[in-house]
């Protein structure tokens, strides 16, 4: 029943294909999958591979990936991603040897892959669980580690009708899970190869910002102190219905780095500042003049371009994380890590981060325009409310910071077979005793 799902939903998107450019991409991408690995694995060499849906899977997996190189040099990265918004922006990342899509997991595919990729070991992120590609994996011995990952009850793992896809866990020779509830649901199936270790998210984000770059042009729009900063990231339509409203009649700078950078998107949400009389200045053009004057007079500054959000973050006074009437909140650690507080729309039950943080109270939630419309007033009328909320979000990185250092310190990375050998090392299991 898996596999006929994978076939049938393999059919819907080459038909979507024809009208969707993210489908026409991912398709595109599968079909040079085989080429690049025949082109690019060294036989020879010893490959961990590391796989991430999507951009956001990768920043959880990064920290790892980073202590693997940096410590054990001796082995190569493969990374591999299934969707174009992970690929597209990360397929020349410096940190992996090889970098390509992951095919559909069939069979047949899963079983190609393996044969030209070599892995000696594989790490998979957060929600990937991927039948065939695990089912092959445990075939052949090579360990199989789930990292960040998170479960709850609701999940199909759990319901009497996934009894059967539910075997696939058996398959991980170690879980390193985010909380408790999530270790508890596990030993329900009798799976106790667990480690709680939080999210190595906040591992990332910590990186970042200790990391992050200077950005003349931000630094310039920002330059006037007295006005303060509200900055929000992957933004969608809806959530710009609940904010910017509150901001034509006041003062504050906006930064605003939308979800999707199209021409497009961006210039509709041109249109609708400059029709609340905001003048806005577009970050790819102001990186291309020397004259600071239009950054200073401007209102709104829209970040046109991917790659700048984690540090652009920093100049928030506060910081506004989009998603959260859509499908899901995007990354709200890379906010807090600077401190400051964060609001987010409703859909954000899924993430820990978010929901410990709304707990300790330095993320807020709001379901509409006046409740943001009264948030956004305490906290330019109360300055120590403001302070407060800003500080425990910035603690809260701090504090849950270290899972990829116990993940590494776990995993025995110095005695990994080479790929075909692990069945004559039945005593290897991947993890230190």
């Amino acid at each position: 029943m898996y596999s006929l799902a994978i076939y049938i939903y393999m059919f819907c998107v080459n038909v979507v294909a024809i009208f969707n450019k993210k489908a026409r991409l991912l398709m595109a991408g599968h079909s040079k999958t085989y080429r690049i690995l025949r082109e690019q694995i060294d036989p020879q060499a010893q490959y961990i591979w590391f796989h991430a849906a999507s951009l956001g899977e990768f920043e959880q997996g990064r920290p790892l990936i980073e202590r693997v190189r940096r410590n054990y040099p001796q082995y190569r990265i493969l990374l591999t991603f299934f969707s174009p918004s992970g690929y597209e922006v990360r397929k020349n990342y410096e940190g992996a040897d090889v970098v390509c899509y992951l095919p559909f997991d069939t069979a047949l595919n899963a079983r190609k892959f393996l044969r030209l990729a070599r892995p000696c070991m594989a790490f998979f992120i957060k929600y990937e669980f991927w039948q065939n590609y695990l089912s092959a994996l445990h075939r052949a011995g090579i360990p199989a580690f789930s990292v960040s990952s998170i479960f709850r009850p609701d999940q199909i793992f759990f319901r009497s009708y996934g009894q059967r896809y539910a075997r696939v866990l058996e398959c991980f020779t170690h879980f390193f899970v985010q909380n408790e509830t999530s270790r508890q649901l596990l030993a329900s199936k009798g799976l106790t190869n667990v480690t709680i270790v939080g999210d190595t998210r906040c591992d990332r984000v910590l990186d970042i910002r200790n990391e992050a770059a200077d950005l003349p042009v931000v630094e310039q729009f920002v330059a006037d102190s007295s006005r303060k900063v509200f900055i929000v990231g992957s933004s969608w339509e809806p959530d710009e219905d609940v904010y910017l409203p509150y901001f034509e009649k006041t003062r504050h700078k906006l930064i605003i780095a939308p979800h999707v950078v199209s021409s497009d998107r961006i210039g509709k949400l041109r249109q609708r500042l400059s029709q609340m009389g905001k003048q806005v200045a577009l970050y790819s053009e102001m990186e291309r003049q020397t004259d600071s004057e239009a950054l200073r007079k401007a209102d709104a500054l829209l970040v046109d371009c991917y790659g700048k959000l984690s540090s652009i973050y920093r100049y928030a006074t506060v910081a506004y994380v989009g998603g959260g009437f859509g499908v899901g909140i995007h990354n709200v650690p890379e906010a807090a890590v600077y401190g400051v507080p964060v609001i987010i729309g409703p859909n954000n039950k899924k993430f820990k981060e978010a929901q410990d943080l709304l707990k300790a109270g330095g993320c807020f939630e709001t379901d509409g325009q006046e409740a943001f419309n009264r948030l956004m007033q305490r906290f330019d009328t109360e300055p120590d409310f403001l302070t407060r909320a800003g500080e425990v979000a910035g603690h809260y990185i701090k504090d849950n910071a270290g899972a990829a250092d116990t993940i590494f310190r776990k995993i025995d990375f110095q005695n990994i077979p080479r790929y075909g050998e692990h069945r004559k090392r039945p005593d290897f299991d991947g993890m230190k005793h």
